[in-house]
């Protein structure tokens, strides 16, 4: 439902923020990773996954897109829900979560509060392959130039195509025309070969 929400940090504390956007406040629950990168900032924008309970709305909040995906990668496994997602990312960075994941490192896992030897297991059997497959650093945010290659590789990305193999399709797209092309022709002349 909501992308991102972007206004004035109203409060801050290490658990959630409240952004004021639109005159509306925002109560948003983050973890220590996001919290540190908001800094003293005036001005908030968080990506943001909404969470529908039987009897909550709750919003959660990510400095940048990637952790955000990494959040949804790690609730996506059974018994991780969207608090201890939260508190695995304030335990340790993403990059060293997607890096404990992909080399299968169960210590580096169970080291963070809530996770024992089952659900380190069943995080690395789950997302490994998902991990591996989207390559080491896809979870860096995208990209800030927005180049039509940029967003045509992000979105094709987010299609779920392997992200080295994406690049390709979309360097060959871009070389095989001397003019410059829409971010849609790029996509549309990729999928053709992907």
């Amino acid at each position: 439902m909501y992308a991102y929400i972007d206004g004035k940090l109203a409060f801050k504390c290490p658990a959630y923020v409240v952004i004021d956007a639109g005159g509306v406040g925002y109560h948003i629950h983050i973890s220590l990773n996001t919290y540190s990168a908001i800094k003293d900032q005036e001005r908030c924008k968080l990506f943001i996954w909404l969470v529908v309970k039987e009897d909550s709305h709750t919003l959660y909040g990510f400095a940048d897109e990637g952790e955000k995906r990494l959040f949804l990668h790690l609730i996506s496994v059974n018994g991780i829900g969207p608090n201890t997602g939260r508190m695995m990312l304030s335990s340790i960075s993403p990059s060293e979560i997607e890096q404990a994941i992909i080399s299968g490192d169960i210590n580096e896992i169970k080291r963070i509060k809530g996770i024992g030897p089952k659900s380190a297991q069943r995080l690395i059997i789950e997302l490994q392959d998902k991990l591996k497959k989207d390559g080491p650093g896809t979870l860096i945010s995208m990209p800030l130039n927005n180049t039509s290659k940029d967003e045509a590789l992000s979105a094709l990305v987010m299609l779920g195509f392997v992200k080295n193999t994406a690049e390709k399709a979309v360097d060959a797209a871009i070389k095989s025309s001397s003019e410059l092309l829409s971010v849609e022709t790029i996509i549309k002349i990729a999928l053709k070969s992907l």
